[in-house]
């Protein structure tokens, strides 16, 4: 079966599902027309299959479609979209302001 991706809220994020489990995710913030994606997760058993990538890959989609500007803090977003160069004319560099925004734990 192929893995699914949808956007969750509570917390903001968008799932990779495989056969309806989840598999991972990459959590994000929106704040002042950006969005900005500070944590991305595979569970251990789903490793090495490309999710991560999957669900990177399609919540930029999102986010463009949105009309939001992405910014990179997670380190495998900000090596995705750096490795991605159609990428580069959508993200923001991450300020101090963007920093804060992002919910404490």
């Amino acid at each position: 079966m192929e893995p699914t991706v949808r956007r969750q809220s509570d917390p903001e994020r968008f799932e990779i599902s495989v056969d309806g489990t989840v598999a991972g995710f990459t959590e994000f913030v929106d704040h002042d027309g950006s969005r900005i994606f500070f944590h991305t997760e595979v569970s251990p058993e789903f490793g090495g299959q490309g999710l991560a990538g999957q669900v990177v890959r399609q919540a930029l989609e999102s986010t463009r479609d949105e009309g939001l500007r992405i910014v990179a803090v997670c380190p495998y977003v900000k090596k995705y979209v750096e490795t991605h160069q159609e990428w580069a004319e959508h993200v923001d560099r991450v300020t101090r302001d963007m920093l804060r925004a992002i919910p404490r734990r």
